[in-house]
């Protein structure tokens, strides 16, 4: 942590570096003088700001542009290797894990499969998938300094506790971020995986612009994230968002007299069993939803689910009345806006509401795009953070 005081030489020259690396990440690359007209600096300053940040091994030459009559002029940007993060999305049988870097660059996405339970655990586990993700960006695992995984449960941050999560067979519910940092030697942040994937949705999804809203999450299992103007609302004990076990009120008997909560009404059981039904076979969620894309039958699937889904919709709207509703997971993805239609028409024949309700609108894994969202701010606090230790 920098211990400079305001106004000092040391300070002014801390701030005028945070500045120069402020614009190379906004801007990518720039040459000394862009860094100077953009900052207001002056060019002896520009270049000396330059000279520091390279000699520290935060920036690297990248290129050059030209400099019309005179030599090209050469142009710099953060080096993307400095500081490394890696994004993991994580359930029962699969990881999934990708690099991050300061710029946020797109690196490739690597699937491991897991077997047997014998051998799990935390550790070994996220050790799979930094090792997994950096092999596949041809970076090395020794400059990834954080992780962010996103779990099928809620995270007490308080007290260091997982809950609700029966799908990571060998990973402790007490004390798994300290031990896992302990072991790793790495900053572990552990997040629901519903919650990463409201955060991927604000910044490139259906609840970019809205002043809040909720994804309903459709997997084999449920899942709600609520975002009030930006920020994810997770609860007292992390535990907000398990609308599964909410009981079904006592219209959903004319639907199925079977469900007592939630999860009965429109978990992965049911859609399972509505899908085939039409003649669409899976085993989950995940396979329903793929077998969905192009299925004859898909209108059938959705028009008999949107009632369900209704039912569900209807206590969010009740309680927080987000602007938006985003209805995501693997089957709200292959329902899209037609799926959405669908709940909404028949929320507004039988409700005073009238909601918005989109799809979700998130390219990819929407949990590893949550995931990298925030690791990206992470690495780069961290990469400022090391500004404070130059001479």
């Amino acid at each position: 942590m920098s211990t400079t005081v305001p106004g000092t030489p040391a300070w002014l020259r801390e701030t005028n570096d945070r500045t120069a690396l402020s614009l190379l990440l906004q801007h990518g690359s720039l040459t000394r003088n862009g860094i100077g007209q953009l900052s207001g600096l002056s060019k002896p300053t520009a270049s000396q700001i330059v000279s520091r940040l390279e000699a520290a091994g935060l920036i690297q030459v990248v290129g050059e542009v030209s400099g019309g009559r005179g030599p090209n002029a050469v142009t710099y940007g953060v080096r993307p290797d400095r500081v490394l993060g890696v994004a993991v999305d994580i359930n029962e049988s699969v990881i999934r894990s990708t690099v991050v870097d300061a710029q946020g660059a797109e690196h490739p996405v690597v699937e491991t499969r897991l077997q047997g339970d014998d051998d799990r655990s935390a550790v070994a586990d996220l050790r799979k998938a930094i090792e997994a993700a950096s092999l596949a960006s041809a970076t090395s695992a020794s400059t990834v300094r954080l992780v962010c995984v996103g779990v099928q449960g809620s995270v007490n941050p308080r007290t260091d506790e997982l809950s609700f999560i029966d799908t990571l067979p060998g990973w402790p519910r007490t004390g798994v971020r300290r031990q896992l940092e302990a072991f790793l030697a790495r900053t572990v942040h552990i997040e629901n995986d519903v919650n990463l994937a409201a955060i991927a949705e604000r910044s490139e999804g259906a609840g970019a612009g809205a002043s809040s809203f909720a994804l309903l999450w459709m997997d084999d299992g449920l899942g709600l994230a609520v975002d009030l103007d930006g920020t994810v609302h997770r609860g007292g004990a992390g535990g907000a968002g398990e609308i599964g076990y909410l009981p079904v009120p006592r219209v959903a008997a004319d639907i199925d007299p079977d469900a007592t909560d939630l999860q009965d009404l429109i978990g992965g059981p049911a859609i399972i069993g509505i899908a085939r039904r039409h003649g669409v076979e899976g085993t989950d969620a995940r396979s329903i939803a793929r077998a969905l894309a192009d299925h004859p039958n898909r209108s059938a699937v959705f028009a008999e689910m949107a009632p369900r889904i209704a039912l569900g919709v209807v206590p969010v709207l009740a309680i927080l009345d987000p602007e938006v509703v985003v209805i995501g997971g693997p089957i709200g993805i292959a329902g899209g806006d037609e799926l959405a239609t669908l709940v909404r028409a028949e929320i507004e024949r039988n409700q005073p509401w009238r909601p918005r309700i989109r799809g979700s609108a998130v390219s990819g894994d929407p949990v590893l795009r949550g995931a990298r969202h925030t690791l990206v701010q992470q690495v780069r606090q961290r990469l400022f953070a090391e500004l404070g230790t130059l001479s």
